[in-house]
C-alpha cells in the first residue's frame, strides 16, 4: 500500500512541474486544427468528386 501512496505523491509532484498552456495558446491551437481539418476535407472532397467523374467517364 505504501508504494501506491508513494506513486500518487510523486505524480502530484510531477504535475506541479508541468507548464500548462495559456488560454490563448489553446485557442490558437484549436483554430489551427479546425482550419486544417476544413482544408483537408475540401481537398479530399474535390479529389473524390474528380476521381469519381473520371472513373464514370472511363466506364462509359
Amino acid at each position: 500500500m505504501s508504494k501506491v501512496i508513494q506513486f500518487f505523491r510523486e505524480s502530484k509532484a510531477e504535475l506541479k512541474k508541468v507548464v500548462w498552456p495559456t488560454k490563448d495558446d489553446v485557442i490558437s491551437s484549436i483554430k489551427v486544427v479546425i482550419i486544417s481539418t476544413i482544408v483537408m476535407a475540401v481537398v479530399l472532397g474535390l479529389l473524390d468528386i474528380s476521381l469519381s467523374a473520371l472513373f464514370r467517364a472511363i466506364m462509359k
